[in-house]
């Protein structure tokens, strides 16, 4: 399992300084070259975890999400990356944490949960990786699982127009309009006895895929895509 040091990486003042520049420099670059607008701010938690689940076309994507909110946001990377300095300070500041590529879900699961635990948002892409086209696609259950397991809301974001700035057949972003829209936190059920039943997990993932798709539709309309 991960080290509690590495998982405590990037939480000095340095390093908090550290993301606040790189975020302010993103969220610049989106705003001016992709005319990225943001909806819904006020529904982001002041306090305490939550799961930012976005759907997810583009490269982007993560940049924007990091973008919803001045919240430090944490994320998922490979392990490999972590493997020597300035790389592993500069990751870990950017609020990255390591998971083994092709290791167990369990293990990833379990180190997603244990940040949510410790008070920190967390994103997660429950469609899995990059998609195409107007439809959000089955959801994995991972996002809706550490989210009921851990006990925070999911927060659902739509991004309008990511896919056309840098989707998958594209190697340099180009300058289309982005507008994302942020849905109102989703409860999660309580755990019985500290076990969550499958249905509840599969019951909550169906609601998200739900609520992705209608304000993946608003954000599209709102850059003049036509679903």
């Amino acid at each position: 399992m991960i080290s509690t040091e590495t998982f405590l990486a990037g939480n000095g003042l340095g390093s908090r300084t550290f993301y606040k520049v790189v975020r302010f420099i993103v969220t610049a670059f989106c705003r001016t070259y992709m005319r990225m607008t943001i909806e819904g701010r006020e529904n982001i938690p002041s306090t305490g975890a939550f799961v930012l689940a976005p759907v997810h076309r583009s490269y982007i994507d993560t940049p924007i999400a990091s973008g919803c909110t001045r919240r430090r946001m944490r994320f998922m990377g490979k392990d490999s990356l972590w493997k020597k300095q300035p790389f592993r300070w500069i990751l870990s500041s950017l609020g990255s944490f390591p998971v083994t590529r092709g290791s167990a879900d369990r293990e990833a699961i379990l180190r997603c949960i244990k940040v949510l635990e410790g008070g920190e948002p967390l994103v997660l892409f429950p469609e899995g990786e990059r998609k195409e086209g107007p439809i959000v696609q089955p959801l994995f259950d991972g996002a809706a699982y550490v989210a009921c397991k851990a006990g925070v809301p999911i927060v659902p974001v739509g991004i309008g127009g990511s896919e056309l700035v840098m989707g998958k057949r594209h190697k340099v972003p180009h300058p289309r309009k982005v507008h994302v829209i942020i849905g109102k936190p989703l409860p999660v059920p309580v755990a019985i006895d500290g076990r969550m039943p499958r249905a509840a997990v599969k019951e909550t993932s169906t609601m998200l895929h739900a609520e992705l798709q209608r304000l993946f539709d608003q954000a599209q309309v709102r850059v003049g895509i036509k679903n």
